[in-house]
């Protein structure tokens, strides 16, 4: 199975968003400063923004990697 641009990007939000939960709440076993909330911000603004403009770094990024696009979608 080979995953696709679409399947990363989801991948690696999903993953920094659970992350800067972990680090940021303050009654995660593994707490470190609740400032590493504002990441959490930041990921989900991208994604909202990236739903509107298309733009997602992250995707040129993969792109320049080689991954491929999903062409069932499109």
């Amino acid at each position: 199975m080979t995953l696709t641009v679409n399947q990363f990007v989801r991948i690696f939000a999903g993953a920094f968003v659970l992350i800067s939960l972990a680090l940021g709440v303050a009654g995660s076993p593994v707490f470190v400063n609740s400032n590493f909330l504002w990441f959490t911000a930041f990921v989900g603004v991208n994604l909202f923004q990236s739903g509107f403009t298309r733009f997602c770094p992250l995707e040129n990024i993969l792109r320049k990697f080689g991954v491929k696009d999903d062409t069932r979608c499109g």
